[in-house]
Order: C-alpha cells, then structure tokens, then sequence
C-alpha cells in the first residue's frame, strides 16, 4: 500500500494515521504522549464556540496550545457570531487548522443542532462553514458522519460544497448519528466522498490495529485513517499504525518498566494539565484502560484503593505496588 503524506496548508504531516478529537480523553496531556509516539497528526477535543465565546473555563483549557504540531483545534457550534468569534480565540491561542465538527451524535450536542445535527441541515451548515473558512487565514478541515440517518447519506454532498467553500481535509466517521456507535462502520460508504472531491479524505471507525486500517483505506480508497476509542490505554497505538501505513520498523507496546514509567508521566502531566484535584479524578480512567490493554489484572480492593484516592503520591505507590506484583509473578 502507497499513501502519499498529507500536507494541509503549510503544515506537512507526519504520517496517515490519526488521533480522533473526543471530549474528556484527547486533553492536551494525552496529545502529547500520541505524538511522542509517532501519530501523524493529533487534535483538540471539541470546543464549543458559545461556551469558549462566554469565557467558561474547560473551554478556555482545550484552546491552549501544547506541544501539537500542528496544534488543531476543533469547533462546535450552530451560531456563525460564536463560530466566528470561536475562530478568531482559536487563532490568538496559537491553533495552526481549525476543523469543524459536524460527527458527535450526542444528543446535547445535536439537540441544539450542533455535531452531526448539523447533517441534517446542510444549507445551514455551509453558511458555518462559509462564515469560519472566512474569518481567519488558517486552513480549515471537517469532520461528520455519512449522514444522520441510513436514509440521509449526504456526506458527499456536504463535502463537496465544503471544500467547494475552502476546506482543506474532510474526515468521515462511517456511520450516521443514528448509529451513534452501533453495529459496524461501513468503510465503503465513505468511498463516495473520495470520489467527489478533490482534498484528501480521512476514514473513521472501528479501526483498532494496522490490519483494520489498511482494510478500511482499501475499501474507503481515502488517503488517511483516523483512529479513536481503540486508544484507550495504549497511546502508542496511533503511532503503530503510521509505521505499519508507511512499511516502517514496528513500534513495539510498552511493557514492565516502561509502561510503568509512562503512566506514572502521564498520570503527573495531568495533574499538571488540571491541577491536583480535577487531575486525579481525570486520570482515574485512563488507570483503568492501562491496566485493561496491558491484561493487568487487579482485585477489587486494590481497584476500590486506587480509584478513590484523593492523594497523588499514594496512588503513585499504588501503581508501583501493582508494578512490582506483576514483576514477582512473572519471575
């Protein structure tokens, strides 16, 4: 398989495997180990414009630049005065590409006919698009769903007046919002979209590993994978798959000390990110699905310990603790 890089605007990327924006889970803290790993190109979790627009404090977090490159951030929203203004915050905070999500079915989001709520008003949500490629320099992408139902499969149509309206890179998510995250992504329905414009188009879902992947481009004919829930707790995961894409070495998981290490660094970065407080609650999850992807099996008290902890050096013990018991049944 040959696959070109993508560049968007000036800003090459690294390789065709992505990290998927989702709320709660790519903080600036979990960018930077999928990058340190390898991933071609990582993004924000989604900002609302209104919220971001009104100074909220979570918003104002998810805007601030890391050690992305290109640092991208992603907007929400159904109000061209908020998407507008959203852009400009986005640009003054150091963002490189703005994209536009038009794929999150939550029902809070498209209820306000925000995410993929907007699918199912396409002229409306050209005038967002129109209104955000306008108000600033930066290249712009988007990101949706194949429609918002198996009787409105549009994302050809939206992509094409999008990139018609100047975006830069179109990524679909192979299921409708009706779907939300059910039954299986159909990869070839996002075909149509390949063969209708001009600008590379990234695939999503259900893609979990490089054989996934390298299925998905074959079907889909898209030029770049996205990658999402398949990256819990292995954030090397994305960077994996960019070295299988591109016929690289392998990256190898990893193990004993080395995870050890990196959740202890990523369990400090976001305390760090959060502060103590929100950041030990933060990182409970991602405790989990470490423990989960690495096949660490742990009893329900130590697991009861460890997730109700308020104190960071004792859960640090905690892990290594864990860690060691692990090394002991192994030797």
């Amino acid at each position: 398989m040959s696959l070109k890089k993508i560049q968007i605007g000036k800003h090459n990327l690294q390789n065709n495997a992505f990290l998927a924006p989702m709320a709660g889970i790519t903080d600036a803290s979990f960018r930077k180990l999928a990058t340190r790993f390898g991933a071609g190109m990582v993004v924000s979790e989604m900002i609302a414009s209104a919220s971001l627009a009104a100074g909220q404090p979570e918003m104002l977090r998810r805007i601030r630049a890391s050690s992305d490159d290109p640092h991208i951030v992603q907007l929400s929203g159904n109000q061209a005065r908020w998407l507008e203004l959203g852009a400009k915050m986005a640009a003054d905070a150091g963002a490189d590409i703005i994209d536009i999500n038009m794929g999150c079915p939550s029902k809070k989001v498209t209820n306000g006919l925000a995410g993929a709520g907007l699918m199912r008003e396409p002229e409306k949500a050209l005038r967002l698009i129109e209104t955000i490629v306008s108000s600033t320099d930066l290249p712009v992408t988007l990101k949706m769903r194949l429609g918002w139902d198996e009787n409105s499969i549009n994302a050809a149509q939206i992509a094409t007046s999008a990139v018609n309206a100047g975006v830069k890179m179109i990524t679909v998510h192979g299921r409708t919002r009706q779907q939300f995250y059910r039954g299986k992504a159909n990869w070839r329905l996002v075909r149509p979209v390949v063969e209708a414009i001009e600008v590379p188009v990234v695939v999503n879902g259900d893609i979990v590993d490089a054989t996934s992947a390298k299925e998905a481009l074959a079907q889909s004919c898209a030029s770049a994978v996205m990658i999402g829930r398949a990256i819990y707790g292995q954030p090397w995961l994305i960077g994996q798959i960019g070295n299988a894409l591109a016929g690289k070495k392998p990256i190898n998981a990893p193990t004993g000390d080395d995870l050890l290490e990196l959740i202890k660094t990523h369990y400090e970065m976001m305390l760090s990110e959060y502060g103590e407080h929100l950041g030990v609650l933060g990182a409970r999850k991602h405790l989990v699905w470490y423990f989960d992807a690495a096949n660490i099996k742990i009893d329900k008290q130590q697991s009861r310990s460890l997730l109700t902890n308020t104190n960071p050096k004792q859960v640090i013990i905690m892990i290594e603790q864990i860690f060691s018991k692990q090394k002991a049944k192994a030797a």
